[in-house]
């Protein structure tokens, strides 16, 4: 077995999925021993077996992943519980595992995955799926790019088939229940070294967050950041649709056809929700240049 071969050997079988209750597979998906397998590559000593020390890496390497993910999503997981939790993500991980140099991307399909998979909440899956959207929103929102904002002059300018850009980093969310409540509140309660997977630490389990009771409740949520902080704001119904559509790429005229599609406000109420939403936007650094293809920032 040359070095390439050991590579490869070494790290099919420390990437292997752990079973649910964490430990190694002692067979390979073509059946196969791992026992055997590790045999033939690692040295056993008078404390552990080839088996049992290839299960060291490969317990670490998917701890690390399970770490990753669970550092993002601390208030699925304390809606779920700490055992749940970890199946949750185990699950996840064997189905998306990690394709990218870094670990920043392990969470970015969960939320799209739960939609499928309502076994770790059948009755509470719709919260659980905004709980999740939210705690992506609050990742993109922290790292995505930042453009240089658009200025009052820049606005002097603008005419009816002109559009407008956002932030990369603003995230709108239309939500089924109020869970910026319950995100701050796991987040407000919960040390920053507890924000991780129970099985990951193996430490005893921290207590459990109170959670606000969620009714449901139609909620529209502009996730940004400013000043190098994450802030949820919530908006109307016609922000939301406004915003949503200057987003996709619709002119002005447009977007504010779609804000005030069917509406039942005046024409002079209009134009005073108009002026607040460019008010706020603009204060906040929402509206942005676009970048020419090949800037960079």
């Amino acid at each position: 077995m040359n070095l390439l071969d050991l590579q490869r050997r070494m790290a099919e079988d420390v990437m292997r999925p752990l079973t649910p209750d964490f430990q190694m597979q002692t067979t390979t998906s073509d059946g196969a021993s791992t026992q055997e397998l590790a045999d033939t590559y690692i040295k056993p000593n008078d404390r552990l077996s080839s088996f049992d020390r290839l299960e060291i890496y490969n317990r670490q390497y998917w701890f690390r992943v399970i770490g990753a993910v669970s550092e993002d999503f601390p208030a699925v997981g304390a809606l779920l519980g700490a055992k749940k939790f970890d199946s949750l993500i185990l699950a996840y991980l064997r189905e998306n595992p990690s394709t990218s140099f870094t670990l920043r991307n392990l969470g970015a399909k969960l939320p799209q995955w739960l939609e499928s998979h309502p076994e770790f909440a059948p009755r509470r899956h719709k919260l659980l799926l905004d709980v999740s959207r939210l705690e992506w929103a609050y990742v993109e929102a922290f790292d995505s790019a930042e453009h240089a904002p658009l200025t009052p002059s820049d606005f002097a300018d603008l005419g009816a088939e002109s559009t407008l850009f956002l932030q990369p980093h603003l995230q709108l969310l239309d939500l089924s229940y109020p869970v910026d409540e319950l995100v701050l509140a796991v987040h407000q309660q919960t040390p920053p070294s507890d924000i991780m997977s129970n099985a990951v630490t193996e430490r005893k389990q921290a207590k459990r967050a109170r959670l606000p009771k969620m009714h449901r409740s139609q909620v529209h949520l502009a996730v940004h950041r400013f000043e190098n902080s994450v802030y949820y704001r919530r908006i109307d119904h016609e922000a939301f649709l406004l915003l949503t559509a200057l987003q996709t790429g619709s002119p002005l005229d447009q977007a504010l056809e779609a804000a005030f599609a069917g509406t039942t406000l005046s024409p002079d109420d209009q134009a005073v929700k108009i002026q607040e939403y460019f008010a706020h936007a603009s204060h906040l650094g929402w509206f942005c240049r676009q970048l020419d293809a090949g800037s960079s920032l």
